[in-house]
């Protein structure tokens, strides 16, 4: 199942969303968002400074992640950023591929 880093940083409300709720509230919430969709929340980890919250999720697709990002971002509640996270295998395997490509003014 593909795995995605999510970063995040709360807005204005979201912050006091979460004052109110508390952390253990939001995780419930998250679970519920991934799980729905299918995946599960490998990692959950709160921070401070440019993010307020880092982030592993397996997810069935990337059409899943599309989908939790799209929500998350209508809510106004978060910025989010979301990184696919490729396994050593898949870069084996990439980097094992030919690929046809010439350098700009080569």
């Amino acid at each position: 199942m593909p795995k995605f880093l999510i970063q995040a940083s709360y807005t204005c409300d979201g912050t006091r969303g979460l004052l109110r709720e508390g952390a253990s509230g939001r995780r419930a919430v998250v679970e519920q968002v991934v799980t729905g969709l299918g995946g599960r929340v490998e990692a959950m980890h709160f921070a401070f400074g440019a993010d307020d919250l880092v982030m592993i999720v397996d997810l069935p697709d990337s059409v899943s992640m599309a989908a939790a990002s799209l929500t998350v971002k209508a809510s106004g509640a978060l910025h989010t950023r979301a990184t696919p996270l490729l396994t050593l295998d898949e870069i084996d395997e990439a980097a094992r591929r030919e690929v046809c490509f010439r350098a700009p003014g080569a």
